[in-house]
């Protein structure tokens, strides 16, 4: 069922969800970061627009749960090419909104705009982010995070970084 901004309290605990994965993404907490994924979690940067069918259609990336985990402890291992020195990160959040409930599932969206400064220079990202988001027990997890960048459809040099 639709949701408006009526719901204060679910679109608050969304926010604080969404504020902190975007804190601990610019912070490289990767082993927090990973621990806010459900099980059966789907992490998806469509390519060439807004993204249609992953199985069908190129993707930037397309993880399940066991290659989110993977690409973290890649990370972690402090070796990664790409990310060494790491990027120094800020992700400013924007337009949060809750679009569908039903259950103990919340569908939700906001704007992203990423600033990356790194030894080559400084990237802004621009994206629109939607969450599918279950409650558990000890708090959200996220079944579906898809990231869809503005510019998509351009060449992206060095997107070494969790988006």
């Amino acid at each position: 069922m639709p949701v408006g901004t009526q719901d204060f309290a679910l679109l608050q605990d969304v926010g604080q969800f969404i504020y902190r994965e975007a804190r601990l993404q610019d912070e490289h907490r990767y082993a927090d970061w990973e621990a806010l994924w459900a099980d059966d979690g789907i992490y998806w940067v469509p390519a060439n627009g807004d993204g249609g069918n992953p199985e069908m259609e190129m993707s930037i990336l397309y993880d399940n749960r066991s290659r989110i985990g993977l690409r973290v402890r890649q990370l972690m291992t402090g070796r990664r090419y790409s990310q060494t020195p790491k990027s120094r990160l800020r992700r400013l959040i924007s337009n949060i909104e809750i679009l569908e409930t039903a259950g103990d599932t919340v569908t939700a969206g906001c704007n992203a705009f990423i600033y990356e400064s790194n030894i080559k220079g400084e990237t802004l990202w621009a994206a629109r982010n939607d969450y599918v988001l279950r409650r558990e027990a000890d708090g959200f997890r996220m079944v579906l995070k898809k990231v869809v960048l503005v510019n998509n459809a351009e060449p992206l040099y060095n997107l070494a970084f969790l988006v």
